[in-house]
């Protein structure tokens, strides 16, 4: 049953140079008009569902004026939401204020995504970012004070040059906010970005494991509920886990993507084709033998794994058919354990080499 929705809002301050997803300098003139025209897009396709999840990511969102934020939370107030409904934000330290974060409260957010990335002045200059770890903890104890504290944290690591000493600074200062959630993100020289074209090179596999290694470690008091992300008791990702589960979403704005029915889709990144109401840039009409493909990828990302119960209720076909993974439970890189069949935490680092290893034993 379809319940989340992704809202892409593509503007930022600053461009960072590690990253490839939709964005553009924030210009007020763009933002009203994308608004505006977000708003069609939604009223368009939205068919009135209750909502379990809305997740708003960017770009920036936290860089609009508290102006525009309200105009968008008034777009927002055609969706039904559930009594439990998880609303995140996502935000940066350079655009968020208490006044932000008041409008944030009013308007039923009760998730903020925060990207800290790095403590350290000089990987942060090379990022094109800035950070004031005094104004960070400020922030994150104000979001505390007026009730939000489901509160994420965005780590990334394996940036050239950067050492595990670098790397345990971060850490510290992270867990030092006690906040409830926390990402980790290996930096991935994506094609198009600044890194990428200014030919730097990636650390090597040998450090990155290690790093990881650390960063499991070191946040052991954390649940450790997928491959790349940690959370308190009770403060898992509610709309992550949407798609971890291969579940059905609504993708609205510039660049973002969803699956409806039997369609994953992908919105233009041109500004101007949206401009002009051309949302759709790529459709993919999945096939029963997609769908199982994607469920196997996406649920093996999480400790619990592929529920066997649930993969035969959605396909009416048993994983033991679908697959022959009894070789790799025997080497013990799968736990069959009941209904669950999933990565142990110790080799989750080694996730996409057993995923092809399984996929390879498809009997479709």
């Amino acid at each position: 049953m379809l319940s989340s929705c992704y809202i892409h809002i593509p503007f930022c301050k600053n461009i960072c140079s590690y990253c490839d997803f939709c964005k553009l300098f924030y210009n007020t003139e763009y933002v009203s008009s994308y608004l505006e025209v977000l708003k069609s897009e939604i009223q368009e396709s939205y068919q009135g569902e209750e909502l379990d999840t809305i997740y708003i990511g960017g770009g920036t969102p936290s860089s609009l004026s508290t102006l525009e934020l309200e105009n968008f939370f008034s777009i927002l107030s055609i969706f039904k939401k559930s009594s439990s409904c998880e609303v995140t934000i996502e935000a940066n330290f350079d655009s968020i204020t208490e006044e932000k974060i008041d409008l944030f409260k009013k308007y039923g957010v009760n998730r903020i995504s925060f990207g800290i990335e790095t403590t350290h002045d000089w990987i942060l200059k090379r990022m094109n970012r800035t950070l004031d770890l005094e104004y960070v903890r400020h922030i994150i104890s104000y979001c505390k004070s007026v009730g939000i504290t489901n509160i994420n944290v965005d780590l990334m690591y394996a940036f050239p040059g950067e050492t595990l000493k670098e790397l345990e600074e971060d850490i510290d200062f992270i867990l030092s906010l006690d906040v409830s959630h926390i990402s980790t993100y290996s930096l991935i020289l994506e094609e198009h970005t600044e890194l990428f074209l200014e030919k730097e090179k990636s650390i090597s596999e040998d450090i990155d494991a290690k790093m990881y290694e650390l960063i499991c470690s070191r946040l052991s008091d954390y649940t450790h509920y997928e491959i790349s992300n940690f959370s308190r008791e009770g403060y898992y990702s509610k709309h992550n886990l949407c798609y971890w589960n291969n579940v059905e979403y609504y993708g609205f704005g510039l660049g973002a993507s969803g699956y409806l029915g039997d369609i994953r889709y992908s919105n233009t990144r041109s500004i101007t084709h949206y401009l002009q109401k051309m949302f759709r840039y790529q459709e993919e009409k999945l096939s029963i033998y997609d769908k199982i493909e994607y469920e196997v990828i996406l649920n093996l990302r999480t400790k619990n794994g592929i529920s066997k119960k649930t993969f035969f209720n959605k396909y009416s076909m048993k994983l033991e058919d679908c697959y022959s993974y009894q070789s790799l439970v025997i080497d013990g890189y799968l736990i069959e354990d009941g209904d669950c069949l999933y990565i142990p935490e110790k080799y989750f680092y080694l996730s996409n080499e057993i995923m092809v290893r399984l996929l390879e034993e498809c009997k479709l």
